[in-house]
């Protein structure tokens, strides 16, 4: 790299590893039962299904499935996604529009990259997201943390803070939330602060970026309602993805807002990637029209639900005396706290070691503090291994104490 590194862009400095993508390959290979990634249970693919989608898409299609597509998408997979999204609960307006990306991380990039100025604020949940924070850090805005609970973020504390910004004659632009089964800590938003996020939207006049990879995935209750659908003033992108719902190979994912916006992020994708795969679009579009993706969603969460009772339920047996953790309504993840300042990240060897990983916490927080929180997956590991990788990971976290306190 030193030899390189003369002609790199100053921007490279600023570029930072996920944490979860290193984790995973220092992983692969091992016999270790990982609790690191936000992979789906491969045994909610579809895979005949989807077998027989991808022959009669080529051979009935393959004319325009294998031939270059509008930036935006394909037009029909684009409306069949804004019929299947107002099935859901999403309200697709007239003022709005749809992109299809290349999954939604590039949603989100592509959003961050036409909406974030040098040194524009940026207000998140803490924790949150780790590579959206890479996006903001690598565009350079200024990053401004607030906290969560067991409701999502308090809104008390972000009118608070958006109150301190305006004396000081900061404007906020942006605020981004992850507010449905929340990725790293599982917590989703009330309903009673949805409301009021956007009412501090209105008031402040800043935009949010809506997150919503696991919102078809709650177990308890209905599906909550996404702030796209409460919104009435076109304040909302919202993005969501076929990952998690169909397949993560597919990459297909999707913002939809207020058709300026997506506008202006078509011409952003046409430097980079002109368009996502017509083939996947094409897949993901009779996949929808079939029912394999609303029945991949009921596959997934009856299989998640179990999942998550039991490693809810290992968690209780083996660290309740050592630790708290998030009790999610839904989605892929527990967000652990241990009592004990021990350092997480400084832990991991010793768990991989024993056969267990997991993502240390501190990556999900601004200023990286955290240190003694991780985040769990239990969406992968089969129920048997959550049994024994909860085991393993107390047997880890019971030793470090021990070793501590005795030192």
């Amino acid at each position: 790299m030193d030899r390189y590194s003369r002609f790199l862009a100053e921007r490279t400095g600023r570029m930072r590893a996920s944490e979860i993508r290193e984790l995973l390959k220092l992983t692969e290979g091992k016999d270790v039962i990982s609790f690191a990634g936000g992979l789906p249970d491969p045994s909610t693919f579809m895979v005949d299904e989807i077998s027989r989608i991808a022959v009669d898409v080529v051979r009935l299609h393959g004319d325009k499935a294998l031939q270059y597509a509008p930036t935006k998408g394909v037009t029909a997979f684009r409306d069949t996604l804004a019929k299947f999204l107002t099935s859901h609960g999403v309200s697709v307006r007239d003022y709005d529009d749809i992109i299809v990306t290349t999954g939604s991380q590039e949603a989100l990039y592509l959003v961050s990259k036409v909406l974030i100025d040098r040194s524009d604020v940026v207000i998140v949940e803490e924790p949150t997201y780790l590579a959206a924070l890479n996006v903001f850090r690598e565009l350079e805005s200024r990053i401004e943390p607030v906290e969560i609970d067991d409701e999502g973020m308090r809104v008390d504390m972000l009118e608070d803070r958006l109150k301190q910004l305006q004396n000081e004659g900061v404007r906020v632009k942006l605020i981004y939330v992850n507010p449905t089964c929340q990725n790293p800590s599982g917590t989703t938003m009330s309903r009673d602060r949805r409301r009021y996020l956007l009412e501090l939207a209105s008031r402040y006049d800043f935009l949010i970026i809506e997150d919503d990879p696991y919102g078809y995935f709650t177990f308890d209750g209905d599906r909550v309602e996404p702030l796209k659908s409460i919104d009435r003033e076109g304040r909302v992108v919202y993005l969501g993805t076929f990952s998690k719902i169909l397949a993560p190979g597919l990459r297909i994912g999707w913002a939809l807002g207020p058709m300026e916006i997506i506008n202006v992020m078509e011409l952003a994708k046409q430097s980079v990637d002109l368009h996502s795969s017509t083939l996947s679009q094409y897949i993901a579009m009779e996949a929808v029209k079939r029912g394999v993706v609303d029945a991949t969603i009921e596959r997934a969460r009856t299989l998640y639900k179990v999942k998550r009772d039991v490693m809810l339920e290992e968690l209780e047996q083996e660290l309740s005396k050592l630790a708290t953790w998030t009790k999610p309504i839904g989605g892929l993840f527990v967000f652990l706290t241990l009592k004990h300042m021990i350092d997480t990240k400084k832990l991991l060897p010793k768990a991989i070691e024993r056969g267990v990983a997991y993502v240390p916490g501190a990556g999900f927080f601004i200023k990286r503090n955290g240190s003694n929180t991780m985040r769990l997956n239990y969406s992968y590991p089969s129920i048997t291994q959550i049994r024994e990788g909860v085991r393993r990971l107390a047997a880890t976290i019971k030793e470090e104490i021990a070793t501590t306190h005795t030192g």
